[in-house]
């Protein structure tokens, strides 16, 4: 399958392979190993060596010996995603990028070649990140998580807003295991730390009537970005610490795959009640009074429940009970 434009950069795949080499090796490698592994001629070797360098990787080149990998940068590269990520599917085949428009964006482009289910598009940066209404979602180069994985669930199409609420248990577990924080869930899909907002999904289909072809779940996790770098109400996982500490992209991106898929086994054994269960557990919007807004109209009441759909139930002032399949919900006490 080739992409109009395609943006997987053919430079990118090789540095990749010339750091995994390195990586592997754990010594120096001569210059010909290089070539002949990769079949590049001398002059390209150099390079992407340098380029390699000027990036952050530390590779040490010294003459009749060839080139030493002594440590790489915070860079989510597929090698180091992969290793020890020990999943059956999900995260199994990577499209990585320094910068694109929208991950989203890329894997739709994907769904043309039927991908493997579990795959997904990673970048460093996103030019036209998005979350749900089209806002756009902030994505500074090497500061947090931008993704998006491909699913083909046996569900029909108006079950599909489970996987959002899906995503965001994921990410709730993933970062209580890696950093101790406990976040939780505001109704539809913002992960929140201390009532302020560091991750979002964003969840959008491929389908027939009766039939989903694909699930595409698009996630941004705010991780090492600066206090002052952040919109107003958000927080980042570096933030909300009080050392500051800076957290391992890689190991929490793994956690978050690791979870994912878990929870996705778990949903096609037990069924939707169970991972709404899971999320009514980490909810903040429930039992409150709340003041949502949709396309069509707002109001103001007490959020009861969400239904089997992942439906908001609110009942007004006045006993009525509305469901809302979107919009923007406030807390108000």
């Amino acid at each position: 399958m080739v992409l109009t434009n395609n943006p997987f950069d053919e430079k990118n795949k090789i540095r990749e392979k010339i750091l995994d080499l390195l990586r592997r090796k754990k010594e120096y490698v001569s210059q010909d190993q290089i070539i002949r592994h990769l079949g590049i001629p001398r002059q390209e070797l150099w390079q992407h060596i340098n380029e390699l360098k000027d990036s952050g990787c530390e590779i040490q080149a010294v003459p009749h010996l060839g080139y030493r990998l002594d440590s790489l940068p915070d860079r989510l590269f597929c090698f180091a995603v992969e290793e020890k990520l020990n999943t059956k599917f999900v995260g199994r085949k990577i499209y990585y990028l320094e910068r694109c428009s929208s991950t989203m964006d890329i894997a739709l482009k994907l769904a043309s070649g039927n991908p493997l289910e579990g795959t997904i598009v990673l970048a460093e940066a996103q030019t036209k990140g998005r979350g749900r209404l089209g806002r756009h979602w902030v994505s500074p180069k090497y500061k947090g998580l931008y993704f998006t994985l491909i699913l083909k669930p046996r569900i029909p199409p108006a079950r599909t807003a489970v996987l959002t609420f899906l995503a965001a248990v994921s990410v709730c577990e993933a970062v209580k295991a890696v950093t101790g924080f406990r976040a939780s869930i505001k109704w539809p899909n913002d992960v929140l730390i201390n009532n302020k907002k560091c991750a979002g999904i964003l969840t959008e289909i491929e389908a027939e009537p009766d039939l989903v072809k694909f699930v595409f779940i698009g996630i941004g996790l705010n991780v090492n970005n600066e206090s002052q770098e952040l919109l107003k109400g958000a927080i980042s996982l570096k933030s909300a610490g009080a050392g500051q500490q800076k957290f391992s992209r890689i190991e929490i991106l793994q956690e978050v795959l690791r979870r994912i898929e878990d929870n996705y086994l778990f949903l096609q054994k037990n069924g939707s009640a169970a991972i709404l269960d899971k999320w009514k557990k980490l909810n903040v919007t429930l039992g409150k009074r709340v003041k949502i807004s949709s396309a069509r109209d707002q109001l103001e009441g007490e959020a009861l429940d969400i239904d089997a759909d992942g439906g908001l139930l609110v009942r007004s002032d006045s006993g009525k009970i509305r469901k809302f399949m979107s919009g923007d919900v406030v807390h108000l006490r």
